[in-house]
């Protein structure tokens, strides 16, 4: 690969990420007839948009050189890139994951369907951990899957309590 990328760059498209977990859990939400389910998943949309803001604070901490670009990008080809992967990894937030959701499943399917994105998304992220450099913030990839792997914790949490 041509490209490397840093930490700032992976953060934004944690970020996204996040944010399309939200979007997941809010339109499961609009599938379900029981209203302690709809409000079930809404809070779950709310986690997410908690996970979305500590990936932004973890993202204010990083140092000058984890956010220098590796290349000169005049078009900004490498944010539509991550943009684009964000979207289409298939693990957490992935749109065609919410788009796949008939209304019929039940909570536990939910939950079950959440952890197994969450699972795809770390996979993803030890992926690009070959494509940040040490000098651009490859150990904040640790922490980003330490955090995917707190939200598997949390989810398998709320699938016992139910």
């Amino acid at each position: 690969m041509d490209y490397n990328f840093t930490a700032d760059e992976i953060f934004e498209v944690a970020i996204r990420i996040e944010s399309n977990g939200a979007s997941f859990y809010r339109k499961a939400a609009a599938t379900q007839a029981v209203e302690s389910n709809r409000a079930f998943l809404e809070k779950l949309a709310a986690m997410e948009d908690t996970h979305q803001a500590t990936f932004e604070n973890m993202r204010t901490g990083l140092k000058p050189q984890e956010k220098k670009a590796t290349v000169f990008d005049p078009n900004q080809e490498a944010a539509q890139y991550l943009a684009a992967m964000a979207d289409t990894h298939g693990g957490e937030g992935s749109p065609t994951a919410a788009d796949a959701l008939t209304g019929d499943e039940s909570i536990q399917e939910i939950i079950n369907i959440a952890i197994g994105l969450e699972k795809e998304s770390i996979l993803f992220y030890l992926g690009l951990k070959d494509y940040v450099p040490p000098d651009y913030g490859q150990d904040r990839l640790d922490a980003i899957i330490r955090e995917e792997q707190r939200h598997i914790i949390q989810l398998k949490g709320f699938l016992n309590k139910l």
